[in-house]
């Protein structure tokens, strides 16, 4: 729908403080074309979706179908929620209904130790800190020619047991044909983010080519501890280099 007839999507913005207001679910209503006997039913469906979605925390509400019965009534015959996992500390009679075989094991693998994870369908897996630069990393791989396995924020606040439980999760895909760490530290110290690589280098058995980008607080001492250690990886000095490293190296070339 939103790529052949977008005039078809009906938006309504809702101000924040203000909430949604009675003339605005009327005017869905009249937009979604409903009977005028219909209309309260639907301006209260509208209402209670509002309340859920606020009330619950929720980051998306969809109500599919939505009928009207014979009689007249508007129903919601099913409907999909997804939360905010950061607010659901406060709604635990939600976390109680979460069934962990339903989801990725690497992602509640992940959640365990603390770090975002999702994975993807490419090969070059990712260790970052921060979900903005995350996602330029992802991209610039896109852009380099190459294709993402994962999204892994490790936080500003990762300590070496986290880095080496992420390495671990990021091998146990067994599409990763490289992995591209790139680190800016501010909170995160990326000398602590190096003793991790090490940690986590000789715990786990990598198999695969590691690219290095690291930059930020107590960088050069982060450096050096690499260049010691004698893990063998490929250190880049940009993130343009970087991903053209790993893309490189998950070519086998």
């Amino acid at each position: 729908v939103a790529a052949k007839s977008p005039e078809k999507i009906i938006r309504e913005p809702i101000a924040p403080l203000a909430g949604l207001q009675p003339f605005q679910t009327r005017k869905l209503a009249k937009q979604l074309r409903f009977e005028q006997s219909q209309t309260k039913a639907a301006t209260c469906l509208f209402d209670g979706l509002y309340r859920t979605f606020v009330g619950l925390d929720c980051s998306m509400v969809e109500v599919n179908p939505l009928v009207v019965t014979k009689k007249g009534e508007v129903l919601a015959l099913d409907a999909k929620f997804n939360f905010d996992d950061n607010a659901l500390y406060r709604h635990p009679e939600i976390l109680a209904m979460r069934d962990v075989a339903e989801e990725d094991p690497r992602e509640v693998e992940a959640s365990r130790h603390g770090l975002n994870y999702i994975g993807l369908d490419g090969n070059i897996a990712c260790l970052v800190n921060g979900a903005g630069l995350a996602m330029a990393t992802m991209d610039i791989i896109k852009f380099y020619g190459g294709n993402p396995a994962n999204f892994l924020d490790v936080g500003g606040g990762a300590d070496e047991e986290q880095v080496t439980e992420a390495f671990k999760i990021l091998i146990a895909d067994q599409n990763v044909k490289a992995i591209l760490v790139n680190i800016f530290g501010g909170i995160m110290k990326v000398d602590v983010i190096a003793k991790g690589i090490i940690n986590a280098a000789k715990t786990v058995k990598l198999g695969v080519p590691l690219v290095v980008r690291l930059e930020g607080t107590n960088v050069e001492k982060g450096k050096q501890i690499l260049k010691q250690s004698g893990v063998s990886l490929i250190a880049a000095d940009d993130l343009a280099d970087a991903a053209q490293k790993a893309v490189t190296a998950a070519k086998g070339k």
